[in-house]
């Protein structure tokens, strides 16, 4: 076997989070900037750090997430874990990543000195080896999104069916027929009517709707 350089003798363990969003009819993405010279300079990543010795991966997803981007409670699942023996070009990491989401009502008035939400289309060149992991993630939002009710945590708590269908042709990339989605999510039962319409909109307010459990369901959507 091939004797490793020893600047990759051991390996150690970090988190990535891919944290998405859905803002605007947009979906987003939370990243911070990255500038560790000469290999990564003046690019950006998604957040992420060292696992300590005495937590677990998804305790360390939460210590990170709220010291580095100030995020808390927010739902997370891991993800996959990365470990080509180069992907970070300093020292031997493995990364376990984790996917996170985030309702729009808290990105939108979201601040941070060292992270922002910024839209997925626009991200390009990540560092290490993020532009993968950011593939990963969405690969796993879409499917997840045709078998369960995890659109809830892209979406207000009150919403109306049609911003529920946008979330849904934006991120799969496909045009859903209006009737027929409609139909589909009444007849499961996975949301309901709250009895209030919208406020503050030009046209005829639409009636919101809320999801009828918090927990995450499977079942067969699309």
């Amino acid at each position: 076997m091939k004797k490793a350089p020893e600047r990759l003798r051991f390996a150690v363990m970090a988190i990535d989070a891919v944290v998405f969003s859905f803002i605007d009819g947009k979906l987003y993405a939370l990243v911070g900037p990255i500038h560790r010279p000469p290999h990564y300079s003046n690019t950006q990543g998604f957040l992420g750090g060292i696992i300590d010795a005495d937590e677990t991966t998804e305790q360390a997803s939460v210590r990170i997430l709220k010291e580095k981007g100030g995020l808390e409670k927010i739902y997370l699942e891991q993800l996959y874990t990365f470990s080509a023996v180069e992907r970070d070009k300093r020292n031997r990491v493995v990364s376990v990543a984790y996917l996170g989401l985030v309702r729009p009502d808290i990105a939108e008035r979201y601040e941070h000195r060292d992270a922002k939400f910024v839209p997925v289309a626009t991200l390009k060149k990540l560092a290490y080896d993020h532009d993968e992991m950011l593939l990963t993630a969405l690969t796993r939002l879409r499917g997840k999104l045709t078998y369960t009710t995890i659109a809830q945590h892209l979406l207000p708590k009150q919403f109306t069916l049609s911003e529920l269908q946008t979330v849904y042709e934006v991120v799969l990339q496909k045009e859903l027929d209006k009737r027929n989605f409609r139909k589909k999510l009444l007849a499961l039962g996975i949301v309901k009517e709250t009895g209030r319409m919208q406020e503050g909109v030009k046209n005829r307010p639409a009636a919101l709707f809320e999801f009828t459990s918090k927990q995450l369901t499977e079942l067969s959507i699309l």
